[in-house]
């Protein structure tokens, strides 16, 4: 319940048919308060109107009154809350009460008297008033009519490069999505839409620009618009392409892509078969795709796609009728003819900025206070710094300093605590701190506090201020590792290669120092990992992550076998770890000897688990090109096409490196299989060698 009611007033509730884009026939303007934040203000403008505790009235702020909520920064976001926002306004204390609608948030710093950073809540779509009150003095109660925004969808992943294909869920809240559902991502329809449900959706993002986007969904002539739901940028996720569609039935429909522009392949060379002659062979028309219809297609077959100067991929034993892949451009001197090399070196896209602060509590209210969690230095060469980092994708990266960009010390300037700016693409950031003592002469780093903060809202070209993370977190945990890694071969492995990250928001990575182990094999006992922070307070629901690997050489290399992610939300229980996958060996070509371009034959060494999938990478021309082939579980062997006729498209002649991926991957279905299965990052565990041949 609220401390005090008030007088009747007006609100806006924005149902799910409101249309909040333009490019409609029918368009309703959005009610006051309702904005996108990336135009004009870019987010720092507020909304709302001001109403007084005592009268009910609505009017604008009142800047004689010693009390007030002002704004809302950013004022919109998901309706399932957990992101960031900085509620402004006037003589807030350090026992500020903030509701959200009628929901109090228990997530709330102050940042000064007329600032304080609020985890939202989730809430129910449309408007709600935002209210604040210093502790128990209801004379200090304020209100915002109209403050804050809950949007109707979102997506995840939200995400993706601009040559689009990213593949991404949108989630909607008590919709009824169905099959006459249409949804665009800045303005362009879907590639592909599956109704996976009444509140979600499965999109094919299109092709697209850099830079934070609008997600609308259209259903029953109503329109459903997020603002900055989606951002196209560089990524290499690789939820694009693969495997789709219902079974095989007399019709096989094929999509070739370039991976780096996104553009249609016109003229990609489609063979269904192991023959170029005996089998089924097509080319993509100008928008990149063909449908092939032969009533022998209701069997699983063999689809290769081959284009002049991309390199080819083959998907063995394909089951169902939908086939998109996306081709990667070979850069080769060869290919000059076909016009300027691929923009690889990234997009143009325009960063924003956090401006922020790292807070330890102080004695008195709005003060700075002490690095008391951190030793004192010892020495001249020893000095008390933080690194402000935001989450990673990979939690096997290994932990570095950063730059002096990403360093606070004792001396950086800051109103209730230790300043930094940093930097960032558009989109919705976690980020984390660690301090400690720094070595200056090894440039030795020992991290003892952590701080978080989850859900920052950054716009192209603005800067998103006053983010607060608290360094209240000690590094004082252990976590104890058991593994029985699978028994090598001659050529290896001979260590272990462990490294722990946490997970501190969906699919990313706090990383820390000292979280890399390395023992020799056979293991002489049990691996330890000294230094996290407890999962409880901001870290509720957040998980340690282990990510294993058998390998070989101090370098890491194959043949190696990666466990699958193991993750934990305990530490006084050890991780136990032995779903090791075998390795694979080649027999055929011999190794070291010919390939005849046609035939691969692989097996696997016993003692581990088997293959869900079988990953060959055949690589020539230095590096220049090269033939993925994919096929489901342990396949021993694979009958390639023919590709020498046609001009490059097919490998050079000389020496091949040939890597063998032998993956399981959880929850495995050939049949909706995604290119981000095909490399690491897409298996759960995978086993790896390389060997030699050439042809």
């Amino acid at each position: 319940m609220l401390p005090l009611s008030f007088g009747p007033v007006r609100r806006w509730l924005l149902p799910l048919g409101v249309v909040l884009s333009l490019g409609y026939g029918c368009i309703a303007s959005a009610p006051e308060g309702i904005h996108r934040e990336s135009e004009g203000s870019g987010g720092d403008s507020f909304s709302g109107s001001q109403v007084s505790s005592s009268t009910g009235v609505t009017s604008g702020p009142d800047d004689s009154d010693p009390h007030a909520v002002i704004g809302v920064v950013p004022s919109h976001g998901p309706f399932t809350g957990d992101n960031q926002a900085v509620v402004h306004g006037r003589g807030f204390k350090s026992n500020l009460r903030v509701w959200f609608g009628e929901t109090e948030l228990t997530e709330i710093t102050p940042i000064d008297p007329t600032r304080a950073q609020v985890k939202v809540p989730a809430g129910v779509p449309g408007v709600v008033d935002v209210h604040v009150q210093n502790g128990d003095d209801e004379s200090t109660y304020r209100s915002l009519v109209e403050a804050y925004s809950y949007v109707a969808l979102y997506a995840v992943p939200d995400t993706g490069p601009v040559a689009g294909g990213t593949v991404i869920d949108i989630y909607g809240h008590e919709t009824s999505w169905d099959g006459t559902t249409t949804a665009q991502i800045d303005g362009k329809p879907c590639t592909t839409l599956d109704v996976i449900g009444p509140t979600q959706l499965q999109c094919t993002v299109p092709q697209g620009t850099p830079g934070t986007k609008t997600i609308s969904v259209n259903h029953a002539a109503q329109i459903v618009t997020a603002f900055d739901a989606y951002t196209y940028q560089d990524s290499t996720d690789g939820y694009k392409g693969g495997l789709s569609g219902p079974a095989l039935s007399g019709q096989l429909q094929v999509f070739a892509y370039d991976d780096f522009t996104g553009d249609a392949l016109p003229g990609a060379h489609v063979i269904v078969g192991e023959d170029v002659n005996t089998g089924l062979y097509a080319q993509t028309g100008s928008t990149g795709g063909v449908v092939l219809n032969d009533k022998t297609l209701t069997d699983a077959v063999n689809v290769t796609v081959a284009a002049r100067c991309h390199s080819p991929i083959t998907f063995v034993d394909v089951a169902v009728d939908t086939v998109t892949v996306y081709l990667e451009p070979v850069l080769s001197p060869a290919c000059a003819s076909e016009g300027d090399p691929p923009p690889v070196g990234g997009n143009p896209i325009l960063a924003g900025y956090i401006d922020g602060e790292l807070v330890w509590k102080g004695s008195q209210e709005f003060q700075k206070g002490d690095w008391d969690n951190i030793p004192s230095p010892i020495g001249p060469h020893e000095k008390r710094v933080a690194y402000v980092m935001f989450s990673q994708r990979y939690p096997t990266k290994e932990f570095t300093i950063p730059s002096s960009t990403y360093t606070v010390d004792e001396q950086s300037k800051g109103t209730i605590g230790f300043g930094f700016k940093l930097p960032s693409y558009p989109g919705n950031h976690t980020l984390y701190a660690v301090a400690g003592l720094l070595n200056t002469q090894t440039n030795h780093f020992s991290a003892y506090a952590f701080g978080l903060v989850q859900g920052v809202a950054v716009f192209p070209a603005k800067v998103t201020k006053s983010v607060i993370i608290n360094m209240d977190i000690a590094l004082d945990q252990g976590l104890t590792l058991q593994a029985t890694p699978p028994p090598p071969a001659s050529k290896g492995p001979d260590r272990l290669d462990a490294s722990l990250a946490v997970e501190i928001a969906q699919g990313r990575y706090a990383i820390l120092p000292g979280m890399q182990k390395s023992p020799l094999l056979p293991l002489a006992g049990d691996v330890k990992f000294i230094g996290l922070p407890p999962l409880d307070g901001i870290l509720t629901g957040s998980r340690y992550h282990l990510n294993v690997a058998a390998v070989t050489s101090p370098e890491s290399v194959a043949p190696m076998s990666v466990v699958g992610a193991a993750t934990t939300t305990t530490t006084s229980q050890p991780v136990v770890l032995t779903d090791f996958v075998a390795l694979p060996t080649l027999s055929t070509p011999i190794v070291g000897g010919a390939w005849n371009d046609r035939d691969l034959e692989s097996s696997f060494l016993p003692g581990a688990l088997p293959a869900h999938l079988t990953v060959y990478d055949i690589v020539a021309g230095g590096g220049l090109m090269h033939w993925t082939v994919a096929a489901p579980h342990a396949e021993p062997k694979v009958k390639l096409p023919d590709l020498s006729g046609f001009e490059l498209a097919s490998l050079p002649t000389g020496a091949l490196s040939i890597q063998i991926y032998a993956a399981r991957i959880d929850d495995f279905d050939y049949d909706k299989l995604r290119y981000r299965n095909l490399r690491p990052a897409g298996m759960s565990s995978y086993a790896l060698d390389i060997f030699s041949a050439h042809h």
